[in-house]
C-alpha cells in the first residue's frame, strides 16, 4: 500500500479534505481486520508511528499507531479535552518526505473514539503520544503538519 504524498498536486487536495465517519454497519469484521493489517503494514514498512486512513487514499475516520511499543487502532477519533500548557516539538510526516518542522501542541489531551469493535473508548495521553494522537486526528481532519509549523 502506497503512502499519498504533497509531492502531487491531486493527492495533496485528497490529504487537505476532511475524512468521513466510519460506519461499522457497513464494514464486516473481517474487514475491519483486515484494514488495520494493512494500514499497520504500511506504517511499518514506512517507519512511521502513526497513520491515518486518507494517508493511504481511504476517505475514512480511522488512524494506527504505535507508541512505546502499544498498538492503537482507534475510529472516529475526537479530541475532547486538551491541556492550556503546550509543549514544542519536531515533528515530521510520512505525507510530507524530508521535511521537519518545530510544531506547539498542547501537553496532555483526552480523546474519545472506538475500537475496532465498536466499542466506545477514552484515551489520555501525555507526550510523545498525546502528539502522535493530535497529528494524526489533524490528518482526519485535513490539515498536515507543515500549516502548524512555527515559522
Amino acid at each position: 500500500m502506497r503512502i499519498i504524498t504533497v509531492k502531487e498536486k491531486k493527492e495533496e487536495k485528497f490529504l487537505r479534505r476532511e475524512t468521513s465517519f466510519f460506519d461499522f454497519k457497513k464494514h464486516k469484521k473481517t474487514e475491519i481486520n483486515e484494514l488495520i493489517r494493512t494500514m499497520k503494514t504500511a506504517m511499518e514498512k514506512a517507519e512511521g508511528i502513526g497513520l491515518s486512513a486518507n494517508q493511504i487514499n481511504l476517505d475514512m475516520r480511522v488512524f494506527v499507531a504505535k507508541v512505546e511499543n502499544k498498538f492503537y487502532a482507534i475510529f472516529n477519533p475526537q479530541i475532547v479535552k486538551k491541556s492550556v500548557s503546550e509543549i514544542v516539538a519536531e515533528e515530521g510526516c510520512l505525507s510530507v518526505p524530508q521535511l521537519y518542522g518545530e510544531v506547539f501542541r498542547p501537553e496532555r489531551i483526552t480523546i474519545s473514539g472506538y475500537d475496532k469493535n465498536a466499542k466506545k473508548l477514552k484515551i489520555k495521553a501525555w507526550g510523545l503520544l498525546a502528539r502522535v494522537f493530535q497529528h494524526e486526528i489533524d490528518h482526519l481532519d485535513g490539515k498536515l503538519f507543515i500549516d502548524r509549523v512555527e515559522k
